[in-house]
């Protein structure tokens, strides 16, 4: 049978854009179908990471001059600084990157139809265009990329304008004095961190008891001192049940009650609440049920190793497969389909992923949490390295944050690699490229690194590790040399 593509991508982020890339090095005709009617990239470009990110680099950058050179007349940021001017800096980051991934498909030759996309049999996608007609294509593969979008509170309204969403959040007209957060995840503590820079009294709200359980123990409780020095406040246990505004109208009034002890109904009055509750996959008319592949109890398409569906013509990547749901992750996934269903070869994404927090300051981590290692039964060794003896790190006017490093006592094997500080998501690929060949802390002490730089830090950390098995008994000799080490273990 002849088909008019080699594969049609549904969705343009990041799994269908690498995988779009990825084809047309194969020499593969590619059809990329986008719901979204101007803008490519999905989520990621448009409404989520790269948005939120730009936001807070603005944020960042005025926090550092304030700490830097002290705070104008000691005036808060939002007093200083215009809304308006922050996020025009985001637009502008949206614009290019836009602009690079349209000229990155044309560059390719990949054909991008609009409209909304499903799946109408195993070789053929229909689209359902801006203004209303339907246009049906053919293809050897097809992959379904279509990312995930926000749950809407069951309680409230998002009103759009007091009462905020990961969308509204981008249409405020000023830097809000008062915030509530509704959430406590990842990209709650983000944006709770990013107005905090801006002089924003924070407030987040969560049903969950904890809050970011996989993280170092460790490490959560360095966060947990930065919140607080930022004078974020957290509750955790309640459950919210109104938000909405005041009888004069004057500000909003979030209503909660504790799920344990005292049940009083509580009120706090802000300026704006954002909701940043759970997300879902966006596997709904999909046209699924026509090629009978049967989503999981959460709407994730379940894949197997190669991302390929019980339909042998139909891949899935990115959000819609589930964990880890990470548009890192997702451009190998695309990458990975690619390779997969052209039958190129290419090695599987690694069992240890990076995973990156952009809080202020960052947290990125990678590998097994000491208690974990100890867990599964290594005998563990800790290495340590504080910002705040790091030179670069007091230039940069942010000595706060902790790398740490987790191994086996016996080995030196690097088993984990945990920061939070300046640069986290940056600093942690030294530590995963040590990983990934299998290394040893014993690198970070053999290899001369550039000074003043924060990557000093892994020199620090290995050093202390190294010290503390050296006082436990082992001989420094052994320490260094490999052979006589691993001999003498033996």
């Amino acid at each position: 049978m002849s088909y008019e593509y080699d594969v049609i991508i549904v969705g343009s982020g990041p799994a269908g854009y690498s995988c779009a890339m990825q084809s047309s090095k194969f020499d593969k005709k590619v059809l990329v179908v986008e719901a979204h009617h101007s803008n490519l990239g999905g989520t990621w470009i448009n409404l989520g990471t790269v948005p939120s990110k730009a936001l807070r680099e603005s944020a960042q950058t005025i926090k550092k001059f304030d700490t830097q050179f002290g705070t104008e007349e000691s005036r808060k940021p939002y007093e200083r600084f215009r809304m308006e001017d922050l996020l025009q800096y985001k637009n502008e980051v949206l614009e290019q990157e836009n602009k690079k991934v349209k000229n990155d498909l044309i560059k390719n030759e990949v054909d991008v139809a609009r409209g909304y996309g499903r799946v109408a049999d195993e070789h053929t996608v229909e689209v359902e265009t801006p203004i209303g007609t339907t246009e049906r294509y053919t293809s050897k593969r097809i992959l379904l990329c279509t990312g995930s979008s926000p749950v809407n509170p069951t309680t409230f309204e998002i009103d759009q304008d007091k009462v905020l969403d990961y969308q509204s959040i981008f249409e405020l007209t000023h830097i809000p004095k008062r915030l509530v957060i509704l959430g406590i995840g990842v990209n709650a503590l983000e944006y709770a961190t990013t107005f905090a820079a801006l002089g924003t009294r924070v407030t987040m709200l969560s049903e969950n008891l904890q809050h970011l359980t996989f993280l170092d123990d460790e490490i959560k409780d360095h966060l947990n001192q930065e919140l607080r020095k930022q004078g974020i406040t957290i509750k955790t246990g309640v459950e919210v049940e109104d938000v909405d505004y005041n009888s004069i109208r004057t500000c909003v009034e979030v209503r909660f009650r504790n799920l344990e002890g005292d049940r009083r109904l509580q009120v706090i009055e802000t300026e704006h609440a954002l909701y940043m509750g759970g997300s879902k996959p966006n596997t709904a008319n999909l046209g699924l049920e026509k090629v009978d592949i049967q989503t999981t109890e959460e709407g994730y398409i379940p894949v197997n190793d190669n991302f390929q569906t019980k339909v042998d013509s139909i891949y899935a990547a990115g959000d819609i497969i589930g964990f880890p749901r990470l548009a890192s992750a997702s451009f190998t996934q695309g990458r990975l389909a690619a390779c997969n269903m052209f039958d190129m070869p290419a090695r599987d994404i690694p069992r240890q992923i990076p995973f990156g927090i952009y809080t202020i300051p960052e947290i990125s981590h990678i590998g097994l949490t000491e208690k974990q290692a100890e867990e599964r039964g290594h005998d563990v060794t800790i290495g340590r390295a504080y910002f705040k003896n790091i030179a670069k790190a007091d230039m940069m006017g942010n000595p706060s944050g902790v790398l740490k490093l987790v191994f086996s006592t016996d080995t030196f094997k690097l088993l984990g690699v945990h920061i939070i500080g300046d640069q986290a998501c940056n600093l942690i690929h030294l530590g995963q490229a040590v990983m990934g060949l299998n290394g040893d802390i014993r690198y970070f002490i053999r290899n001369v690194m550039n000074y003043p730089t924060l990557s000093e830090a892994y020199r620090r950390a290995a050093f202390n590790g190294v010290n503390r098995v050296y006082k436990a008994g082992v001989k420094y000799k052994q320490i260094l040399e490999d052979k006589e080490f691993h001999d003498n273990q033996q």
